[in-house]
């Protein structure tokens, strides 16, 4: 008897082992031909007719801005003023940099800066000029940059703090006058 549960003990294990060796080759041949599948969708895709290289664009061919500075404080002013800051920069990379756009975050903001390429080693600049006209407390525009540079987007920050204008203390604050 106890002969017999062995012998069915044993013939139990090696069904299941021989069945998991059977998955384990089921799933091997499904991943094998899915990985085929998927090398033939790859090599099957059109390159876009705009495109003139899919190569990784090399870092050391591309210009590297350098700031003095990314974020200017301008303290606290009073209402109305405008605030103009002039943000400097050296190429340091291997080839000319070109600004391509550079955008406010608020209409209160408004940039200006090199438009033609810096060479390596050379500087240009980033103006921004913030208009606090109905801007109040805490402030802090920023001009988003996108250049030729890895990586392809930077941000430069104006901060300071923009006190409310005072009303002017007369009759038209009083209210209407009775006669």
């Amino acid at each position: 008897m106890k002969y017999f549960r062995l012998s069915a003990l044993t013939l139990a294990v090696a069904l299941m082992a021989a069945s998991c060796e059977t998955k384990k080759d089921d799933q091997s041949d499904k991943i094998a031909a899915l990985e085929e599948k998927l090398a033939k969708l790859e090599a099957a895709q059109p390159v876009p007719t705009n495109v003139t290289t899919v190569a990784d664009a090399d870092p050391s061919s591309l210009g590297q801005f350098s700031f003095s500075e990314m974020e200017f404080d301008f303290g606290t002013i009073n209402e109305g003023k405008v605030i103009e800051h002039l943000f400097k920069f050296t190429n340091e990379g291997q080839a000319p940099l070109v600004i391509s756009n550079i955008t406010a975050s608020c209409g209160c903001t408004s940039p200006d800066w090199t438009k033609t390429p810096v060479k390596p080693g050379e500087e240009g600049f980033v103006k921004v000029v913030f208009n606090s006209t109905a801007k109040t407390g805490t402030q802090a525009p920023t001009v988003t940059i996108q250049a030729n540079t890895n990586p392809n987007v930077t941000r430069l920050r104006l901060k300071g703090n923009v006190t409310p204008k005072l009303a002017s203390a007369g009759p038209a604050q009083l209210g209407p006058v009775k006669k």
